[in-house]
């Protein structure tokens, strides 16, 4: 074998080596999200409403949830959780309220993203209504409070009493479409001026 054709050998190899790495590059993402799915991990929670069914609340049981809030980079929405902790009894329907304050002089949507830390809780956190299932938009200067109702499955591992759930709020206003035509349901009213 010359070392022309070695060369052109090692050459094809290095090529299609390349073309694996960028092709396994771009799968990553999705294997990344089964993965997760699959085991629990990295806090992602079902961004659909649960059915809160009557199930026996074990009430020898406490846990522990802590919220906390922030807002991505850019974003100058006021956002907070009207209650930081909160203990519950697993099986038993919770609410909680996040108040959040536009700022702005002009009207903005958010998206609120959720994730769930030990990551295994997120497999038995149960929302049944939650502001994050939907874009949140709100007028310059407005303000809301937002719900989130939730409750704990019964069969969370006994090793896990306490867990944080962070909400991080991200501005989607350049994707949304028309902000004004969409209300906000949680906006408070805004006091009439000259009355």
């Amino acid at each position: 074998m010359t070392q022309a054709n070695a060369n052109n050998k090692m050459v094809i190899k290095l090529v299609v080596i390349v073309f694996g790495m960028f092709g396994f590059g771009f799968a990553l993402v999705p294997l990344y999200d089964v993965f997760c799915d699959v085991t629990g991990i990295n806090g992602k929670t079902e961004n659909t409403a649960a059915v809160y069914e009557s199930i026996e609340i074990d009430e020898s049981r406490e846990v522990t949830v802590e919220f906390i809030t922030r807002t991505n980079t850019g974003m100058p929405w006021e956002f907070r959780a009207q209650t930081s902790r909160m203990k519950v009894h697993p099986g038993e329907l919770n609410t909680v309220s996040f108040y959040v304050r536009n700022p702005a002089s002009n009207n903005m949507m958010a998206q609120a993203i959720p994730s769930v830390s030990p990551g295994m809780a997120a497999l038995y956190l149960n929302k049944t209504e939650c502001f994050c299932f939907n874009q949140q938009p709100l007028a310059a200067g407005a303000e809301a409070y937002m719900p989130m109702q939730f409750y704990v499955d019964p069969q969370l591992p006994e090793d896990i009493s306490y867990f944080t759930v962070q909400y991080t709020l991200f501005d989607v206003t350049a994707r949304a479409e028309n902000i004004k035509t969409k209300p906000n349901p949680y906006m408070v009213p805004q006091p009439e001026s000259g009355k």
